[in-house]
């Protein structure tokens, strides 16, 4: 056990110090996202700047405690952790509070945690734990069907909260596995499989004219599309034996694809979120009700300008036009009152946190705690990339927060807790054999 001496001369301190100015640039601009005149201290707790002082007070104490506590105790209770979590994920499906349509939330009093925000570190821990065990080869197909079950199964308990969002948040693990040896094939038939989807919803309504008064939906000539496409790659490839098989399997599945979107589309997804996919991509206008926090946050962003309006000045903000914006669009009284500038720094601070993710895990001794740094690296790459292109625009609004910022205090607690175990795992890493 190492003495406290040695701890505290071994913790990463540029990471906790990138930490701590970016959880104080997100509570003073929760602070600007509710402030009004009549608000006198920024410390009352009635409020909800008030509200995540008391939050980052408790984040605090949780930080200090995971320091103190032996980072072999992450490795070997992983598992349990995990099924804890799922626990819970299951009972907040039974008792849980309904919160905008997601039954996601326990209440006590006025208390309120969900278990989802927690349960991307207890999926990171047991994925962790699973790969970095002896004689796992990520090659082998057990392997792979072992580590998607880890991680399809609090994804799927979170989808039946209706909380979408965060389901599509354990998508991120993919790149884990990718570092860990997943061929790069899945990565680009999980792009090839986006890229039709998209192109799909654009042109499957268009009729197009043909000779001999004939028409076809957009569905179909995307098929025939495929079909051209994939027969010239059959045509001039040598191997025609060999690949003739792979060649039909393709075509059928991507025809069963585009032949689904509309499916999909219609009875898979919420219709509200089907209406801002339909917004996004320009298929349906609709600035007064799907469109309308988008376009509020571009109006906010772009009246920042170069060096933005000034400190508690965004009209935007201060007259409530933008809806969540202490919440999942926290960006954009960043854009607003701090303008470019403001936004660039925020920007290059989390992309700094990130490449200081990676490099501590490119240094870790053990392969659980690499792993884990991975993991924890590819959940604040989608939570960073997808908040900041929904205020933006660039991604459907699908309501996860952005890191250390968006107000919330589970969200707080889950990226804090998913931090400091791997500064924790760090600063131990060479009592690591």
């Amino acid at each position: 056990m190492r003495g406290s001496k040695s701890l505290i001369d071994n913790i990463d301190w540029m990471t906790v110090g990138l930490y701590l100015i970016l959880i104080l640039a997100g509570w003073l601009n929760i602070y600007a996202a509710v402030y009004n005149e009549q608000f006198e201290s920024i410390f009352d707790t009635t409020q909800r700047y008030g509200k995540q002082l008391l939050w980052i007070g408790t984040a605090g104490v949780i930080a200090t405690v995971i320091l103190l506590i032996d980072e072999r105790f992450f490795s070997t209770f992983g598992y349990l952790i995990y099924g804890v979590i799922i626990l819970l994920l299951v009972a907040v499906l039974l008792v849980g509070a309904a919160t905008k349509g997601a039954t996601s939330w326990f209440e006590i009093g006025g208390f309120k945690i969900q278990p989802s925000e927690f349960s991307k570190f207890a999926t990171n821990l047991a994925l962790s734990k699973y790969l970095s065990t002896l004689n796992i080869r990520m090659k082998e197909l057990k392997t792979k069907l072992t580590a998607a079950a880890i991680i399809g199964l609090p994804a799927i308990l979170i989808l039946l909260q209706n909380d979408t969002g965060s389901a599509l948040v354990y998508g991120a693990f993919i790149l884990v596995l990718f570092r860990e040896g997943l061929s790069g094939n899945f990565l680009l038939i999980g792009l090839v499989t986006a890229f039709l989807f998209v192109i799909t919803l654009i042109f499957q309504n268009d009729v197009y004219q043909l000779p001999f008064e004939m028409e076809l939906s957009g569905g179909w000539m995307l098929i025939i599309l495929l079909f051209i496409i994939i027969g010239l790659v059959y045509y001039f490839n040598r191997k025609k034996k060999q690949i003739l098989l792979f060649s039909a399997v393709i075509f059928i599945a991507c025809s069963g694809l585009v032949k689904s979107v509309d499916y999909v589309f219609n009875n898979i997804l919420e219709p509200h979120q089907s209406k801002r996919i339909n917004v996004m991509l320009g298929i349906e206008p609709d600035p007064y009700g799907a469109g309308y926090n988008v376009n509020q946050s571009l109006i906010a962003i772009g009246s920042g300008g170069f060096t933005g309006k000034g400190y508690l000045k965004g009209t935007q903000t201060k007259y409530d036009f933008v809806p969540e914006q202490s919440t999942d669009f926290i960006f954009c009284t960043i854009g607003e009152e701090w303008g470019f500038i403001g936004s660039f720094v925020v920007v290059g601070l989390f992309m700094t946190l990130l490449l200081r993710i990676l490099f501590l895990c490119s240094r870790q001794r053990s392969a659980f705690a690499r792993i884990y740094g991975y993991g924890v690296a590819a959940i604040f790459f989608f939570h960073f990339m997808i908040n900041i292109g929904m205020t933006i625009g660039l991604a459907p609004v699908i309501g996860i927060p952005l890191p250390f910022f968006s107000y919330g205090g589970s969200s707080l607690w889950a990226f804090t807790i998913l931090l400091f175990v791997l500064i924790k795992m760090d600063a131990d890493r060479l009592e690591v054999l």
